[in-house]
């Protein structure tokens, strides 16, 4: 593959320079608020990890709303989805993709493990909130692997054809045939 071809622009890029902002912001905010732990470091921290969570949600949502109608005619599975496993994600996306919800996974853990208490002593400090930011991880992984993922046909499905007149013809239905 060319130097050029490896720099074109494919489908889903925009989804996987959004996992790589918001991982970036993640982990910088996390990480100063881990070493400042200061209450306003805290506040930044918890504020990114939330509306990076909620992103997640929202994009894990709608994944699996295209998901559910693209299974209609597809062979899809949870794990080609969400984990962007097999053939239906380019390998150089799911490299990216995996190794982004990782750091998302080690940076939410070591930074919660490093500060469990509060400035003032008391059990619990906002950094454990920055455990659901993996969500968004996860959440980008189903909107690229439901929208750009390719799969399979369902060999079950029935084509319908139309027409150019409009009208749809359904094949003919042989399940009677045995009995006249």
């Amino acid at each position: 593959m060319t130097a050029d071809a490896e720099r074109a622009r494919h489908p889903g890029d925009l989804i996987v320079l959004v996992n790589l902002v918001g991982t970036f912001a993640f982990t910088v905010t996390a990480v100063f608020a881990a070493v400042a732990f200061t209450t306003a470091a805290q506040w930044v921290g918890a504020v990114t990890a939330m509306g990076l969570f909620a992103i997640g949600v929202f994009a894990f949502l709608w994944s699996f709303w295209n998901a559910v109608q693209r299974s209609r005619e597809e062979e899809i599975s949870v794990t080609q989805v969400y984990l962007l496993l097999g053939p239906p994600t380019p390998p150089r996306v799911r490299r990216t993709m995996l190794t982004l919800l990782l750091v998302q996974c080690v940076v939410a853990l070591s930074t919660a493990l490093a500060r469990p208490d509060g400035p003032d002593g008391t059990p619990g400090s906002s950094l454990a909130v920055g455990i659901l930011v993996p969500m968004f991880g996860i959440g980008l992984n189903g909107l690229w692997g439901a929208f750009h993922g390719v799969f399979e046909p369902r060999p079950d499905v029935v084509v319908t054809e139309v027409a150019d007149d409009g009208v749809t013809s359904e094949p003919p239905i042989d399940q009677n045939d045995d009995h006249g």
